[in-house]
């Protein structure tokens, strides 16, 4: 796929697994986040006093790459800008991940535990990726 297809490229529909997942474990859920519009920081906007540790992400895709090659953007801020190929979050009980995944799976998506929340000491968000990190006061 050129550069060009992969900007063209459309946005898959997460619609019908998330649909099913609510089906079966809305009580286990606590939240869900499409990162596109807001990058892998968009999640420091919700909740109070959580940190968001993100330390198992996937791989950064070559069109990302190719735009941190030009040196024209740093790769914290495009972790900020960017969803880096990681598309939607779920934010769960850990008892029912394998349970979404299985789920997942079912519609041909590709997914991992990509990290955990933790308490955030003090009235703030955080979120870390890496020696990345990004702070926000909760008030």
């Amino acid at each position: 796929m050129s550069i060009g297809e992969a900007l063209l490229s459309p946005t898959r529909s997460y619609l019908p697994p998330v649909k099913e997942m609510l089906e079966t474990h809305r009580d286990n859920i606590h939240g869900i986040i499409h990162c596109t519009g807001g990058g892998q920081v968009k999640c420091i906007d919700f909740a109070k006093g959580i940190r968001y540790v993100k330390d198992n992400l996937f791989p950064m895709p070559a069109l990302f790459q190719a735009i941190l090659n030009t040196g024209q953007i740093s790769e914290k801020e495009m972790y900020r800008v960017f969803n880096m190929g990681h598309r939607m979050e779920i934010y769960c009980n850990p008892a029912i991940s394998a349970d979404l995944m299985a789920i997942a799976a079912k519609y041909q998506i590709e997914t991992r535990i990509i990290g955990r929340t933790e308490i955030c000491a003090g009235d703030c968000n955080e979120v870390v990726i890496g020696s990345f990190s990004w702070r926000k006061n909760s008030g």
